[in-house]
């Protein structure tokens, strides 16, 4: 058998060459993949039932419903729940559907920021199913998960009481979107209940791969409004959050507003009142009823102090959860607002700018930098090639190292940028920026592009560009000035970084890696077999441990510190590994302490022993489901 590293890198260039788990290549769920499933069932004149997630009380899962009403639960296929179904009924809206009895209200609000996103919304919803043509009874979706998209496959067959839909309903009786779409995700969550409760971001990110970052707005930066504006503007999907009240019940206050209870941003506007610029904001309440009552609601007597165009553009007087309120209003009533985009993760290149001369500026004009940028054609034949729309934006910085992360770009405007995002060759602009730091980060309009890219400055002053990589932060952890610059990493070194910038102040429960569990790591990554790490396997573990530790803390939901049963099964199931029950009790006993719970750094060595033999099962098994049996994980065990 080769050794585990090995294999690793050898299972990893196959799914980067073959692209799975790309949009256009997804993983498939569950190992089903939906048109094999499709021309099965209509070979044999059958309709689909999905074994994995069966129409029973499991996939409704516990404490959501009474027993009464358990009891009363009838799964029924559209077909006969009304005459006519139909998929989508005249094109998809925020305003199609309202919230069932799971308390999945941050589910639905991201549903509702989906809707702007109609290029987004398509990657998740796929338009061409139908109840009619080829119909067998089987649905797929789409969803980002932890680093790659996968196809998710579901029998349409949903929970019912007296003929009724239990959760998520249309407001147009024979349209099922929102229903599959809900129940798609719920198999993704385990079940129905597993997504009773939740934040939008947590969907937005599911929705569109991107990232998000989270205001509170009890501590709201002085520029909210303009990232909220910004935001908008550039089409990110925008949520927010009332705060809890004394229960967890959603009670709805005297102002129309309910407690605990997600809402979509869905406009941002400026008006002027008696005036006066008034900032003002569009919230949308997912139940799809229940609004606000106070100034700038659709009652309101503020609306006669706007223009006539202005107030035949903003006000719709309906109850339909849709309604307008103040930005001084929205921070005092809302508790932290969700912004989910992907910018961050573009190519960012950093420029050092020096002085102008003063003769220079004088003879040739205050502009001292032009910044080119251009898109390399995807086509040998020039008439083939389709260019993309493109833009560049322009933030100044001071002193910071490392690729930038989402929080820098929530907080910060860009200087200078593009004027468009044009459908071109290149795109060019000239600029004035004072001596100092700029990052320049290239995008295309639309999220989830990729293409090719020249970037050029022309500049009158002394310049220095040079591309701005997030694999540099981690070498600056591994070759910081605290430490010796060595070129190679031991068990002993990997310890150390690990306990100094991984778990500190991370955790509330932790002893931090010990040496043996570091020495399994380096074991594991070791593909050069040295016993030690270099740096292209100190990043590639690196990348790894963050990834689970963002597992780890997401699946935290009672924030203790530590994983619980319930919780490190999903956390498991999160790194993309199914276990059984028996399996799952067995890793708490090996990698728990006395209360059975799983501190981080031990969830960390688990999932990491865990993926390295899941691979190579994997490649044995060429691609089948890997489901660990105890003979297997004792395996890992003792190899490890």
């Amino acid at each position: 058998m080769p050794p585990p590293g090995v294999c690793m890198s050898i299972m990893q260039e196959r799914h980067k060459k073959e692209g799975v788990g790309s949009l256009a290549n997804p993983e498939k769920h569950s190992n089903q993949d939906f048109q094999q499933l499709t021309q099965y069932c209509l070979a044999r004149g059958v309709r689909y039932i999905d074994e994995m997630f069966p129409p029973d009380h499991n996939s409704i899962g516990d404490g959501l419903l009474s027993p009464d009403d358990m009891g009363r639960v009838v799964w029924l296929r559209p077909a006969k729940m009304v005459q006519y179904p139909d998929f989508i009924v005249d094109g998809l809206s925020r305003f199609d559907f309202g919230q069932g009895m799971v308390g999945d209200c941050w589910f639905l609000a991201s549903i509702g920021a989906l809707t702007f996103q109609e290029h987004i919304l398509e990657q998740v919803v796929p338009l061409k199913q139908s109840f009619k043509e080829d119909y067998c009874g089987i649905f797929h979706f789409r969803f980002w998960r932890f680093g790659r998209w996968v196809d998710v496959v579901i029998d349409d067959k949903l929970p019912t009481v007296d003929g009724r839909l239990v959760f998520v309903h249309s407001k147009t009786p024979n349209e099922f979107w929102p229903a599959l779409l809900e129940k798609a995700y719920a198999k993704v969550c385990g079940s129905y209940a597993d997504m009773n409760a939740g934040t939008p971001s947590e969907a937005m990110m599911d929705f569109t791969g991107g990232v998000h970052i989270t205001v509170k707005l009890t501590d709201a930066p002085p520029n909210l409004w303009d990232l909220l504006f910004r935001a908008a503007k550039s089409k990110s999907l925008i949520g927010c959050g009332t705060p809890q009240g004394e229960t967890s019940a959603n009670t709805v206050t005297p102002n129309g507003l309910v407690r605990g209870h997600a809402y979509t941003v869905t406009g941002v506007k400026q008006v002027m009142s008696q005036g006066m610029v008034v900032n003002l904001i569009r919230l949308f309440n997912p139940w799809g009823r229940g609004e606000w009552k106070g100034d700038w609601s659709d009652k309101s007597s503020m609306w006669q102090t706007v223009s006539p165009d202005d107030r035949k553009m903003c006000l719709s007087v309906e109850e339909d959860g849709e309604f307008w309120m103040t930005m001084k209003h929205f921070c005092e009533h809302f508790a932290d607002v969700d912004i989910c985009y992907s910018f961050w993760t573009n190519p960012q290149y950093r420029v050092k700018i020096g002085g102008l001369s003063g003769n220079c500026s004088e003879t040739q004009g205050d502009n001292n930098m032009l910044v080119s940028l251009m898109q390399k054609p995807d086509k040998r034949n020039r008439c083939l090639v389709k260019s993309l729309h493109i833009g560049f934006s322009i933030f100044e910085f001071k002193g910071q190292s490392g690729k930038f992360s989402a929080s820098f770009f929530s907080n910060n405007v860009p200087v200078a940028q593009s004027k468009n995002y044009l459908n071109a060759r290149e795109v060019m602009e000239f600029f004035r920026l004072k001596p100092g730091e700029y990052l320049i980060v290239p995008s295309t309009f639309k999220p989830n592009e990729t293409a090719s890219f020249i970037l050029s400055i022309l500049s009158k002053a002394e310049t220095h560009i040079h591309e701005n990589s997030n694999d540099q932060d981690m070498e600056d952890i591994l070759f910081s000035p605290k430490t010796p610059k060595f070129e190679v990493v031991n068990a002993e070194q990997l310890q150390s970084c690990l306990n100094e910038n991984l778990i500190q102040g991370n955790t509330k429960k932790t002893q931090g890696f010990s040496l043996e569990s570091c020495r399994s790591m380096v074991a594991l990554m070791d593909t050069s077999i040295t016993g030690k790490l270099n740096v292209a396997e100190f990043l590639r573990l690196w990348r790894k441990v963050t990834e689970y530790k963002d597992i780890f803390f997401r699946t935290d939901v009672d924030r203790s510190g530590m994983l619980s049963l319930s919780e490190l099964r999903n956390a498991i199931m999160a790194s993309g590994i199914r276990v059984g029950d028996d399996m799952l009790n067995l890793m708490a006993l090996r990698y728990g302490g006395s209360s059975g719970n799983i501190s981080l750094e031990s969830f960390i060595s688990l999932v990491l022993r865990m993926n390295c033999m899941a691979n190579i099962f994997r490649q044995l098994n060429d691609g089948g489901v890997i489901s660990l049996q105890e003979n297997e994980w004792m395996y890992i065990s003792m190899y490890t």
